[in-house]
């Protein structure tokens, strides 16, 4: 079973999710020479300002604080049927699409300096798609998901939503 535009609708789930988190959607399908990032979300610490609107040197320190406590994700998200060969995608996640992800990330933050200092951590967001059927019979126990759609047809879960999911050792060379 393959759903038409799975993947795009799988990451139209993740993305609304995020959203729905507090997260901001800054890029999807951000590309690059190396490869694609599906997701390139950013959130950001919430700051009150201290002091007068007008002064500049409060705006500075609000500033800098926000950027010390903003975070970017890089989401590579895995849309697939419940059969799948790859361990519901976890197993398409090789130290080399890692390494893809890595470089490419670096060069989107070449080409938004004003996020270099950001922390960033790259997650992994697993989606089921399955083909809704009108003739459901019985009772099925499904673990519970972190969000649901339909489309076309097809019902999407955001099953499994993983931080941090890539190994920091990667070489960058």
């Amino acid at each position: 079973m393959h759903c038409p535009n799975s993947g795009e609708l799988g990451e139209d789930l993740v993305a609304q999710w995020l959203q729905s988190t507090g997260w901001i959607i800054l890029h999807r399908r951000f590309s690059s020479r190396w490869g694609e990032i599906d997701i390139i979300a950013q959130h950001d610490a919430r700051v009150e300002e201290a002091g007068v609107a007008g002064e500049q040197e409060s705006r500075k320190a609000v500033r800098e604080l926000r950027t010390q406590h903003s975070m970017l994700a890089f989401v590579e998200v895995k849309t697939r049927s419940s059969g799948s060969w790859d361990a519901g995608g976890r197993s398409a996640i090789t130290p080399q699409k890692q390494a893809k992800i890595w470089r490419t990330a670096g060069i989107f933050l070449a080409q938004c300096p004003e996020k270099a200092d950001y922390s960033c951590r790259f997650d992994v967001a697993i989606v089921y798609c399955q083909r809704i059927s009108k003739n459901l019979t019985g009772v099925r126990a499904t673990q519970e998901a972190l969000a649901t759609s339909s489309a076309a047809g097809y019902k999407f879960k955001l099953q499994e939503y993983i931080l941090a999911a890539f190994d920091s050792s990667i070489d960058n060379g």
